[in-house]
């Protein structure tokens, strides 16, 4: 595959959207393209993929050239978010595709059914819709699609007009590296989409905001077609008084300056124990220096708002809050600048919590005790995206047991979700569904349940057939799982199964009790034929 570079110039032209008459032919081509079977082959799969990784290796100056002009993200959070961390997922995809694509021995089966020869097929779903974002253009584009590749779909790529500059790179890379037949990309805004959702598809992954979701759902249940939906919300960090003052608010401000804000699974607002709230504060104020000497304003290293309708919804909150502001709070409307702000709020129902910020503001809130804080988590939003418990062992154990959300970083900010082999999602109305590695094949695939009955079985299947006279007492027989518990719910264990778990109550505990016995007494042997010599 030659080097096939994106212009600088095409980047700089404005963003065409694809013509809405056209989107019912394109969705038709994919489909069709699905049908002929072309994308199951692995070695078909494995090719797509090698060829898209060097479609972004070799268009790596346009992506940092977009993703500053569309969001002013630098250089190093460029390669760190988005080009570095699809690259990763590829080569990952691809040394480990043919593992996951094989059949699977089906778990849990009976003696007499595994005749049966019972297993598991990873089936592609078909034709995928996959709708990206802004934030992450790149990474929360390309990622999706690697998995659609890997388990054999074809897939629609429609990315985010939030970020025009990177779409249209993100169209230049799929054109030059991938089977156009199979994957492609449509560009636009509302029209575009909607003409797309009125298109059958055997799976949409969406990753946005709630209330658009909530469309794509509605549209989706038209058709009872399923979707993995990658969602927000208002997301909680609690710091006991136990917790290491200095780290939580050194990882906490990272948390909130990783692409200004703009990140779905950042924390939405911090409780702290009034205990430690002012060396809590002083400590994001120390790190703040030490991350930007010169200001946040002035360095590459902290991006700005998407675009002016963002940067004014931010301004609006910072004006609705009755907080006050502690740190920050510089903002430049022409640049799109709104600095890492903290706000010291009294209430969960001010609007810095009650609401997604989705940019650098950190509201905290004082709280008196670990009770208070894990009450109002449940109250503000009951299953967010995220849970960041700051403290010992036992409170960050407790946080986990009495709260819900998708996914958790201990004495951490977001880290969790940075983690390119780790499942991830959402939970309730944050999200339904996951990817990211072996979960994005998952994400795309089917799991297919198989049984092959030969024919000399015939004679231990004639049970099965009418007519039933007499058949009832044989087939319970055979079937028939005898309960290991008594009327009281109490378990109850045999003598023979006592004997055979060594009084353990279970086969893995019998297992581990004779390997101790089995070990003890060859160490014994060994002592005693050592003491004989």
């Amino acid at each position: 595959m030659a080097q096939d570079l994106v212009s600088m110039a095409s980047i700089a032209t404005e963003l065409k959207f694809t013509p809405v008459d056209t989107i019912p032919a394109i969705a038709s081509g994919i489909r069709n393209a699905f049908n002929s079977h072309k994308t199951l082959p692995i070695a078909f799969r494995l090719m797509q993929l090698r060829r898209l990784y060097w479609g972004i290796k070799d268009n790596e100056a346009a992506i940092i050239q977009a993703c500053k002009q569309d969001l002013g993200k630098g250089t190093f959070e460029t390669y760190l978010a988005e080009i570095g961390w699809c690259t990763n997922d590829i080569v990952f995809v691809t040394r480990n595709l043919e593992k996951w694509a094989k059949d699977e021995g089906a778990p849990d089966i009976p003696l007499a059914n595994k005749l049966l020869n019972p297993r598991i097929r990873k089936d592609p779903l078909g034709a995928v819709l996959i709708i990206g974002t802004y934030n992450f253009p790149v990474n929360l584009s390309i990622t999706p699609l690697v998995g659609a590749i890997a388990a054999g779909c074809t897939a629609v790529l429609k990315p985010s007009e939030s970020a025009p500059t990177v779409a249209k790179v993100l169209q230049h890379i799929i054109e030059v590296s991938v089977d156009a037949s199979c994957y492609t990309v449509v560009q636009g805004a509302v029209p575009e989409t909607t003409a797309l959702l009125d298109e059958k598809w055997d799976k949409i992954f969406y990753t946005g905001s709630a209330n658009v979701a909530k469309i794509i759902a509605k549209k989706a249940a038209e058709t009872l077609t399923p979707m993995t939906l990658e969602l927000g919300g208002r997301n909680p960090a609690i710091v006991t008084k136990n917790a290491n003052v200095k780290l939580a608010a050194k990882r906490l401000l990272w948390g909130k300056i990783m692409n200004a804000g703009q990140v779905c699974i950042s924390q939405n607002y911090t409780m702290v124990d009034k205990e430690i709230l002012d060396p809590f504060i002083a400590e994001m104020k120390v790190t703040m220096k030490q991350f930007y000497p010169n200001g946040a304003k002035n360095t590459e290293d902290f991006g700005r708002i998407v675009h002016g309708r963002q940067w004014s919804r931010l301004k609006k909150m910072l004006d609705d809050t009755k907080g006050k502001i502690v740190m920050g709070g510089d903002m430049d409307e022409s640049q799109r600048y709104l600095g890492p702000t903290v706000i010291l709020v009294d209430s969960p129902s001010d609007p810095l919590i009650a609401e997604e910020s989705f940019g650098p503001l950190i509201p905290i809130l004082p709280v008196e005790d670990l009770d208070t804080a894990i009450r109002i988590a449940n109250e503000v939003h009951r299953t967010p995206l995220g849970l960041y418990p700051f403290g010992n062992k036992q409170e960050t154990e407790r946080m986990m047991t009495e709260t819900q959300s998708g996914g958790v970083s201990v004495n951490d900010a977001l880290f969790h979700g940075s983690l390119p082999t780790l499942p991830f999602g959402g939970v309730g109305d944050s999200g339904q569904g996951a990817y990211r590695g072996k979960s994005s094949f998952d994400c795309f695939s089917h799991r297919r349940s198989v049984t092959t009955t030969p024919g000399w079985m015939e004679g231990l299947l004639d049970v099965r057939y009418p007519p039933y006279e007499g058949k009832l007492a044989k087939f319970q027989k055979m079937n028939e799982l005898k309960p290991n518990f008594d009327r009281d719910g109490k378990v109850t264990s045999s003598l023979i199964s006592y004997i055979f778990s060594l009084g353990a109550g279970s086969k893995t505990g019998g297992v581990i009790r004779y390997a101790v016995v089995l070990l003890t007494a060859f160490g014994l042997r060994q002592y005693l034929d050592g003491k004989g010599r």
